[in-house]
């Protein structure tokens, strides 16, 4: 038996026995971490990287650009551009298994989940998503917000992440079109509000509280949400909680980069970086994958409008006005106004408002009972 063969059968042998002891893989994962284009100096994205690989033992961090006075492995790149063609190269190369950086041009379909504590309980929770875009039509790129949200926690460990929609414009109808999801096949667990009245449609004081595992909302909202849940006890100027905006995720799209904030600080960096070697140790382009596919059978594309209800913009006359001394919640914001038309359709009086967990349909009493069926049959609830 020749020395090398000797060293392979070594090497298997040990990679066995780690598995077997601790289920885990003894390989080292490799991250990549680019420093171009950051507003904190160089030296604390390595110190974050430093604190990174002491917590993690089988993390091995790289530099992607300027990287002075650093004892890690770096690879050269000094400009935007010369970062891209870099960090790429080395995934697609195999070199590195994920990559977290500032700045990468994720294409359309492609959305970031980003990942946070919340300040009440010290619960971790995913948002999603942060960057990116996940489509191009609002409530779509939520529902497939959701999705990737799913597959981020299931990669990081979580079997059966609680679902919740932050109440923002879409969130009604996002959440019919996932329970239609759900009734088709495809399985997840909806989370709770904290508040009275409950719901899978989550309050600012759900988010403080971490009611739910993944949190669904719009991109820019998302965006807001991780820089305030980061930077709000050091001024906005430098990011010190969180893991960071997280991992780029969408259909056919197989390259495992995470993104940062140029406001990210040593902190956060080293969470990032812990939170991108999960996502490579958790299996998360072949988790996202099933996902998605699991997502596409249940019918995740939403149906385009039917011409005729797209076009046809009926100028209905509201039926003689009633006291209307009673609400009825649940309505999109988006949908109000048809909503409350559909119902002058059927001579049934309503106007609308805003109550306090959000916009409201106003009816008379008696008419209340009638009112819900059409809604409902309608599709408005």
């Amino acid at each position: 038996m020749n020395v090398m063969y000797k060293k392979m059968v070594g090497e298997v042998l040990d990679e066995t026995i780690e598995v077997l002891r601790t289920g885990k893989t003894s390989k080292k994962v490799k991250i990549g971490l680019t420093t171009w284009g950051s507003e904190i100096a160089p030296r604390e994205l390595v110190e974050g990287a430093r604190l990174a690989m002491k917590r993690e033992p089988g993390l091995q961090v790289s530099i992607i650009g300027p990287a002075p006075e650093c004892d890690l492995p770096v690879y050269q790149a000094d400009t935007e551009d010369e970062v891209h063609t870099m960090l790429e190269t080395l995934l697609d190369g195999k070199e590195l298994d994920g990559v977290v950086t500032m700045h990468y041009p994720f294409p359309i379909g492609v959305a970031t989940i980003g990942k946070v504590v919340t300040p009440a309980r010290g619960k971790e929770m995913y948002i999603a998503s942060t960057t990116g875009t996940a489509d191009t039509d609002r409530i779509q790129a939520m529902i497939k917000n959701a999705v990737y949200g799913i597959a981020a926690a299931r990669a990081d460990g979580i079997t059966n992440p609680t679902v919740g929609i932050l109440n923002v414009d879409g969130a009604r109808q996002v959440e019919r079109y996932l329970n239609t999801m759900q009734a088709n096949g495809y399985e997840f667990s909806w989370g709770e509000s904290r508040r009275a009245d409950g719901g899978h449609v989550l309050r600012g004081n759900d988010l403080i509280l971490g009611s739910v595992d993944v949190v669904v909302c719009d991109t820019l909202t998302g965006n807001i949400l991780m820089k305030l849940f980061s930077s709000f006890n050091s001024g906005g100027d430098y990011e010190t909680g969180g893991y960071g905006y997280g991992p780029g995720i969408g259909d056919n799209f197989n390259r495992l980069i995470s993104i940062i904030s140029r406001a990210s600080g040593t902190p956060v960096i080293a969470n990032a970086l812990t939170y991108c070697a999960s996502m490579a140790d958790g299996g998360l382009n072949r988790i996202s994958r099933m996902q998605i596919q699991k997502a596409k059978e249940a019918g995740w594309q939403m149906p385009a409008a039917p011409k005729a209800e797209a076009e046809a913009k009926e100028d209905i006359a509201p039926p003689p006005a009633k006291v209307t001394g009673e609400q009825i919640p649940g309505i999109d914001i988006l949908e109000l106004e048809e909503a409350m038309k559909s119902l002058w359709k059927e001579q049934v009086f309503a106007s609308t408002g805003m109550g306090c967990t959000g916009p409201v349909i106003l009816i008379a009493e008696e008419d209340k009972s009638k009112a819900i069926q059409i809604l409902k049959a309608n599709r408005y609830l």
